[in-house]
């Protein structure tokens, strides 16, 4: 209960979801499927893992001075101590070493998508949102027998001229939470408990987050699905999502190296990718995806895997996300680790209090993105997000971005609150407030990707 309660008011929440589905297991409430489910992850897990999963976690460092003394991997100098001098270089030999890092160390290998990947239109209204924009919603099938799928949810500015720009994201709390309009499926009782839910969140309940009526008056079309389409968000053995679509014969849980949750959730985007490279209303050479907290970890991961995605947003994603690891303020790796087992790799458990045997940091994983455009979004009062060690992830990566004539982040000092930098190739903003997505963000992130990408 300890480990639940640590972080900001946002993951508190999150966190008290995980820990009744948990109750709910234990009075034998939870349908007998999932229950079957949950304790075969458990007896999946060895001892000395389960040890691991038992020790609260009592100090968190929210104190600058306290801030370990540490020596960041150089992100131009490849471990044979080589140094990167040219773009050739950083696309032949750095970049393919820091990804393949990166994925065997944090966030685990993804399959090949698979073939018979396919899609159909579901449904398609022209006069949405009082005939200001397109709703479609399309089923982005997973297996050819169409029992996986993902619904991606999408509007397109009805005022427009050829193909739109779009933004891109998934979802919390379903896409029937996004927006009040009653046109948007609500999920089917077959799927609320695919989701390992008894009831779902409240149609708009999560609107706050989703200016879509903004978007479509800038011109841009937005795309989500719901997380729990592609892996419901607890620990059950990585038995209740994509997962054991691709097992080898006899196995039960992904490798050490092998794909966590939020590798899948990032794989998932690239389904959806997939299909919008379909879609003639879409142009999809100017997608920007954005995630927040838990889903900017997954689209940092995403973006650096999918060179398709034109522009790349973070928006409070901390440890295993834009935040730098060897700083270890607020959340840290075994916070991450013990709090939400399934997220990364299992290889990414052996660095638990010792960040600084890390092979890479993340100012490497936003280097990834270059030459495209990255944004990192902070809150003043997110201290367990680290913000400063977001921007600091902003700054050392910069070397990259210029060694393809690019700006990065043209500072190298934290901005005030709400003083955010919009004219680099990495833009950063420090807002006042807590950990969430509000309209102060989204209008930063509108001024960004007009100029990059309109």
């Amino acid at each position: 209960i300890a480990s639940c309660l640590v972080g900001s008011e946002m993951c508190i929440r999150d966190r008290f979801v995980c820990l009744l589905f948990g109750l709910s297991f234990l009075g034998g409430e939870m349908k007998a499927q999932q229950k079957s489910a949950h304790e075969t992850g458990l007896r999946s897990k060895s001892t000395s893992e389960l040890a691991e999963l038992e020790q609260v976690i009592t100090k968190v460092n929210y104190d600058e001075s306290k801030v370990p003394v540490y020596t960041l991997p150089d992100v131009l100098t490849l471990t044979n101590g080589r140094k990167v001098t040219t773009k050739k270089e950083w696309v032949e030999k750095r970049r393919p070493e820091l990804l393949r890092l990166f994925e065997t160390q944090i966030y685990g290998k993804a399959p090949v998508r698979s073939k018979d990947l396919h899609f159909r239109l579901l449904n398609e209204d022209r006069e949405a949102l009082g005939g200001l924009a397109t709703r479609k919603e399309v089923a982005v099938y997973l297996t050819k027998d169409e029992k996986h799928y993902l619904t991606v949810l999408m509007y397109l500015p009805n005022r427009r001229k050829g193909t739109v720009p779009m933004f891109f994201g998934i979802n919390f709390k379903g896409n029937h939470a996004i927006h009040p309009d009653e046109g948007i499926t609500f999920p089917s009782e077959e799927r609320m408990i695919a989701y390992g839910r008894k009831r779902m969140f409240p149609r708009g309940s999560a609107a706050s987050r989703w200016p879509v009526e903004m978007l479509m008056e800038h011109g841009y079309g937005l795309a989500t699905f719901y997380r729990g389409d592609i892996d419901p968000d607890f620990d059950d053995g990585f038995q209740n999502g994509v997962h054991p679509l691709y097992y080898k014969k006899g196995q039960t849980r992904p490798a050490e190296d092998e794909w966590g949750t939020l590798a899948a959730w990032a794989w998932g985007m690239s389904c959806a990718m997939d299909y919008f490279e379909t879609d003639k209303d879409i142009d999809a050479k100017r997608i920007a995806i954005f995630g927040h907290s838990r889903l900017g970890k997954t689209t940092l991961w995403a973006g650096a895997i999918d060179p398709r995605f034109a522009l790349v947003i973070s928006n409070d994603s901390g440890c295993g996300g834009a935040a730098l690891s060897r700083r270890k303020f607020g959340e840290t790796v075994r916070a991450v680790n013990c709090q939400f087992t399934h997220w990364f790799c299992r290889n990414f458990w052996q660095y638990n209090d010792k960040e600084d045997t890390l092979p890479v940091d993340q100012h490497e994983l936003i280097a990834l993105m270059a030459p495209r455009p990255v944004y990192i979004a902070s809150a003043e009062e997110d201290r367990w997000a680290d913000p400063k060690g977001e921007f600091l992830s902003g700054v050392y990566a910069s070397p990259v971005y210029e060694l393809f004539g690019l700006p990065g982040l043209p500072v190298k000092e934290m901005p005030a609150v709400n003083q955010p930098v919009l004219s680099g190739t990495i833009g950063y903003h420090i807002r006042s407030g807590k950990h969430d997505i509000n309209l102060y963000d989204w209008t930063q992130f509108v001024k960004f990707a007009d100029k990059h990408l309109k």
